[in-house]
């Protein structure tokens, strides 16, 4: 036990680090990169837990599929890979505090809602529950969202060809 919270720590800090990362910087490929150590850091929860199925959704899907949309909208649209002028607004303390209050309600919300309950895990989740809600439950909402993929990968061509 003592060594899976280990691995949750050192995945949960560089999951942090890599989204402090992807929201700093001002190279949007870099901000891609960043987001696929923050995804392939999730998959890496989802084995800890157990869930290797989901893992590996988690890893073809997102990282397979979404990052290379946006590499592929980020390099289509000619977008600069560096930013010409600074990005940086002076409502970066506004924003902030704006996050913690939202973060202190969360808090609240849940503190309120549950209390002092303790939660009680049956045992891990079959990987027949899983693949049942994804491919008879929840299998419209899963093709919309590939349909809307596809659609932004078409705008993406669209708006990057010469007319």
């Amino acid at each position: 036990m003592v060594a899976e919270n280990v691995a949750f720590g050192i995945l949960a800090a560089a999951m942090a680090v890599s989204a402090l990362g992807m929201v700093r910087t001002k190279n949007v490929v870099h901000g891609a990169l960043f987001l696929v150590v923050v995804l392939a850091g999730g998959a890496a929860q989802f084995i800890l837990l157990g869930a290797e199925f989901v893992a590996w959704v988690q890893v073809l899907v997102y990282i397979g599929a979404v990052v290379v949309l946006f590499l592929f909208g980020i390099m289509l649209t000619r977008d600069p890979m560096r930013a010409g002028e600074p990005l940086d607004n002076d409502l970066r303390w506004p924003g902030a505090a704006a996050a913690l209050l939202l973060a202190g309600m969360l808090g609240l919300a849940l503190v309120d809602a549950f209390g002092e309950k303790k939660i009680e895990l049956a045992g891990p989740t079959l990987n027949r529950a899983i693949t049942s809600a994804i491919f008879r439950t929840y299998v419209i909402p899963f093709e919309i969202a590939g349909v809307l993929l596809l659609a932004a990968l078409i705008g993406a061509v669209v708006l990057a060809r010469k007319d």
